[in-house]
């Protein structure tokens, strides 16, 4: 019994571990990007810096990474998992896909959230002078923040259901082990054992984006 405790403890590790580091780096790469879409978009929907053709190239690209399956994306990354970490198997090989499919969907999360901003908040800003950096930072971003927080929420949720997938294909973590202890060797308990904690790390994660995108809308 302990031993398949321990199990159960590294795979969750493992899971956390994805999961952080996938959240990390897709921000990293999707953060730079929504901004941009936002401000490339036509100045009806609130961007500060229109650019049709360019909005329209990024738009696309974005669609079409949103529209693969996980499973498929992560099968087609593996010769780059190979690349930068060496091996296409493994906890810290899976960082590498689950990062590149989180990234559009954080795109577009952040580009949702900068256009609900005011625009006469954007004019004002405008008005005194600022810079189209300085309306991203001091204004779009702070105001935007709580939908930021929510988005950002609702990402890690869908990261910790693309890792339970990964497991699927040797990506470690809570799914391998419900896959490898659970299906495969008939084992119901260590199966359920890892859907509730899945189950229970979505739970945590959604009440504690919710607490502080609520105290970020108070502090208005």
């Amino acid at each position: 019994m302990s031993k398949i405790w321990l199990l159960v403890f590294d795979a969750t590790l493992q899971t956390l571990s994805m999961v952080f580091f996938s959240t990390l780096f897709s921000l990293i790469l999707g953060l730079p990007l929504g901004i941009l879409l936002s401000a490339t978009s036509s100045e009806e929907q609130g961007g500060i810096i229109p650019h049709p053709m360019l909005n329209n190239v990024l738009g696309r690209i974005v669609n079409v990474l949103r529209s693969f399956p996980f499973i498929i994306l992560m099968i087609l990354l593996f010769p780059l998992s190979r690349i930068l970490i060496g091996t296409s198997i493994g906890t810290t090989a899976t960082i590498v896909p689950l990062s590149i499919a989180a990234a559009p969907f954080v795109a577009r999360v952040i580009e949702t959230a900068l256009k609900e901003v005011d625009p006469g908040v954007v004019q004002a800003a405008r008005a005194m002078g600022s810079t189209n950096f300085q309306i991203v930072r001091k204004v779009l971003i702070p105001e935007a923040l709580p939908s930021l927080v929510s988005g950002v929420t609702l990402t890690i949720i869908n990261l910790i259901g693309y890792s339970a997938m990964a497991g699927a294909i040797g990506g470690g973590g809570l799914g391998d082990l419900a896959i490898r202890y659970g299906y495969q060797r008939f084992r119901g308990d260590i199966m359920f054992v890892a859907v509730v904690i899945i189950l229970v790390l979505v739970e945590i994660v959604q009440v504690i984006g919710n607490k502080i995108s609520a105290r970020l809308i108070a502090r208005r």
